[in-house]
């Protein structure tokens, strides 16, 4: 099941989405794959066949500067969190013609998560069912357990630094070649609990507004993101309806942060059902 590469041009960046063969319903509905940061969109290949193969239109999308997304994060770029939010804005826009008579889910992880969330607290939601939010808590020092969590705050403030004093993140063992600016801006969750101000105005207050109906998963064997840090992110989502599940690991299979969108099990189907009643 080969997806079409098409791309979506936007201030200087060109998107990579990848669109697997859409259901024969119209009506069917649609899921939107954002990555977490630095894991090009195919890695999501196997996940989004099964969400195919449970009958859901698939669109996955590659960060910018990212997999198929250009332009390679180097020195000159200073963007962060605000235009990762706009991105997902853009291509909402790009794919509404072909979205129109489907609901529409946006399932993020990780980093994917949080500017999604980010860009549906900027304007209300409009237009999406739901939002599945996979593996992706604030890196909140103080969320995690005392001895990890001080480990945690001391490697998000050396990469920070290491950003700043490279002029940006190599991808040295983690996330992917990034800008200091998103590098920056995930240093300051880690730091504060919260996210940083984008284009001048505090999200914060959006995100406790925000009313359309989250899906927030916890992954059994994931060392970046336990349990805990994903409740820190949904205690911030105080008007919205979210359901809170923990993905383990089925008889043989292995997950993790990572390896539960190659493995089989039973997340595609718990989408595909979250997907006909948000």
């Amino acid at each position: 099941m080969d997806p079409t590469q098409e791309y979506v041009d936007r201030d200087g960046a060109r998107l990579g989405v990848q669109s697997y063969p859409a259901p024969d319903r119209a009506d069917a509905p649609a899921v939107v794959i954002w990555p977490a940061m630095g894991v090009p969109a195919r890695f999501y290949r196997p996940f989004a066949e099964q969400l195919v193969h449970a009958g859901l239109a698939v669109h996955a999308v590659d960060l910018r500067g990212t997999g198929a997304s250009s332009p390679r994060a180097d020195r000159a770029d200073r963007y962060g969190y605000a235009e990762l939010v706009a991105d997902v804005g853009a291509v909402r826009a790009w794919l509404a013609p072909s979205l129109a008579d489907r609901r529409v889910l946006l399932l993020g992880h990780s980093l994917g998560a949080h500017v999604c969330l980010l860009h549906l607290a900027g304007d209300g939601g409009a237009g999406i069912s739901g939002m599945v939010v996979v593996a992706a808590g604030l890196a909140y020092w103080r969320s995690y357990p005392p001895v990890r969590g001080l480990l945690t705050l001391a490697q998000t403030q050396v990469v920070a630094g290491a950003a700043s004093l490279l002029g940006v993140w190599p991808g040295w063992g983690f996330g992917g070649r990034q800008t200091r600016g998103v590098i920056h801006d995930w240093a300051y969750t880690a730091r504060h609990g919260r996210y940083p101000r984008l284009t001048g105005s505090d999200p914060e207050s959006a995100l406790a507004s925000l009313r359309v109906p989250v899906l927030a998963v916890s992954v059994a064997g994931d060392n970046y993101v336990p349990e805990s840090s994903l409740d820190h992110l949904c205690r911030k989502l105080v008007s919205a309806p979210v359901e809170r599940l923990h993905l383990s690991a089925a008889t043989g299979a292995t997950v993790n942060h990572f390896a539960w969108a190659r493995t089989e099990n039973s997340l595609a189907g718990r989408v595909a059902h979250y997907a006909h009643q948000a």
